[in-house]
């Protein structure tokens, strides 16, 4: 999937006019770049939820949140965005983060209910990581990506390991350093150095 948008050129000016219409509250503006971009986020929302997550969350649902931020946004002078590609890119961003919070949160909400944990009893950190990566990439791809990540986590040591497993289970960043015993400023330190090595090998990050 790219990040590239199949319309017509368009002009920065124009671009920008857009975007100062949406600010004002122009619901014409509003209507159109929702619009525009609907139909990308949707289907990116899909990819990204994948077999283990379609059951607990819906495409339709992520796609409203992540509009709702950008409008919240823009009207809120949040954002710094010069074309469509940039505008793109940021929502692609927002629907990762929207689909991993949501994810946790059901997580969070089973395990809290007794019910089985997905990452305990039906998927393996390395299956539910590859999942998450893409989906529906071809099988020599699949396979390429469940060899990085099985590397990635044989290389780290066993608190690093059951961090990203207590992650992927719900769990809070507090949680987790209860878990473990570490202090939560020390557990925050390690999983921002776990995200950077996710990235490094193109794992999505927001999931931890």
């Amino acid at each position: 999937m790219t990040d590239s948008i199949p319309d017509a050129p368009e002009s920065t000016a124009q671009f920008a006019e857009l975007l100062a219409r949406v600010r004002e509250g122009d619901a014409a503006a509003t209507t159109q770049l929702v619009e525009r971009y609907e139909a990308r986020v949707r289907l990116t929302a899909r990819v990204l939820l994948g077999p283990a997550l379609r059951p607990h969350l819906d495409s339709v649902d992520i796609a409203q949140s992540v509009h709702r931020t950008l409008l919240f946004g823009l009207k809120h002078d949040k954002f710094d965005l010069n074309s469509s590609d940039q505008l793109l890119a940021l929502l692609l961003t927002v629907v990762r983060r929207k689909v991993a919070h949501q994810w946790r949160k059901a997580q969070r909400q089973r395990r809290l209910s007794s019910a089985p944990n997905i990452v305990e009893s039906s998927e393996s950190p390395v299956s539910l990581l590859a999942s998450m990566v893409s989906p529906q990439i071809d099988p020599a791809g699949s396979a390429a990506i469940n060899d990085s990540i099985t590397q990635l986590l044989q290389g780290l040591d066993g608190t690093d390991r059951q961090a990203i497993e207590l992650r992927l289970a719900g769990y809070s960043t507090v949680e987790v350093a209860a878990e473990l015993g570490l202090d939560a400023r020390v557990l925050r330190a390690r999983l921002s150095r776990l995200r950077q090595r996710l990235r490094e090998r193109g794992i999505l990050s927001e999931w931890l």
